[in-house]
């Protein structure tokens, strides 16, 4: 295993990005919820608290966006929160084991790592194995992220090592890394690079496909509000969020 990360503390209050402009933290009472939820489901998450908020009036979805340790970490040191969406189970089983949550998760979306490098791959990446190419700068999320977690699971599937120049607490600040300039190459989810458009160039491993990701939901011991959280997480799971996913390219659970 990699050096210890030391971990990055997030507060809640600038960690927090709303929808309908929403940029402020915690339950404010009506039908306000605050959604924890991994960092590689920002934009899908964001389209369904939209969606949600326009088939809710009156209702107001606030979400925390965040690599799923770092979010499990915030709720157990007493963060309020009403749903918590992750992007694997061990960290769900984490929250699970604290006592934080209120009801048994249910996995809604799958979803699978590539790599992307900047536009045109001026480093000529063409496999997994390129990614250990000591001239390449490669950068990867931390451990005990979800991202991370796969990225290990490849290096011991494939018995190929990464020597990264950066490990990052979330895939999307991996992302930023690539699109920046700053990483010759990086390994995120599949989402994220389809996310990213043009601003990057996507390549596909086959070693990707032995390594998939689960995303588990569930409403939170401690909601001030468990019934809209409970629609919430019902919407995401039901037939219109799991089109919004399946756009996205997340896979069914």
């Amino acid at each position: 295993m990699r050096g210890a990360v030391v971990a990055v503390a997030v507060v809640l209050t600038t960690a927090v990005a709303g929808c309908s402009g929403a940029t402020d933290a915690g339950t404010e009472g009506g039908d306000s919820i605050t959604v924890f939820a991994a960092a590689s489901l920002k934009s899908t998450f964001t389209e369904l608290g939209q969606r949600f908020e326009e088939q809710h009036p009156g209702t107001r979805v606030v979400f925390n966006f965040a690599g799923s340790s770092d979010l499990v970490a915030q709720l157990d040191q007493g963060a309020p929160g009403d749903v918590f969406a992750s992007a694997d189970t061990a960290n769900m089983t984490k929250a699970v084991q604290a006592g934080l949550t209120a009801s048994e998760p249910v996995n809604f979306a799958t979803n699978i790592l590539t790599i992307v490098v900047p536009p045109g791959n001026p480093v000529n990446i063409a496999s997994f194995a390129d990614l250990a190419r000591p001239d390449v700068k490669v950068v990867v999320c931390a451990p005990q992220v979800p991202c991370g977690t796969a990225t290990q699971k490849i290096e011991d599937a494939t018995g190929i090592r990464l020597t990264p120049v950066s490990e990052e607490s979330s895939v999307t600040d991996v992302l930023g890394k690539v699109v920046t300039g700053q990483a010759d190459a990086g390994l995120v989810y599949v989402t994220d690079a389809a996310a990213a458009g043009d601003k990057v160039t996507e390549i596909p491993f086959p070693e990707a496909t032995k390594v998939v990701n689960t995303y588990p939901i569930v409403v939170l011991k401690d909601s001030g509000n468990p019934e809209v959280a409970s629609e919430f997480t019902g919407y995401v799971t039901g037939p219109e969020g799991r089109a919004v996913l399946s756009e996205a390219g997340f896979g069914a659970p």
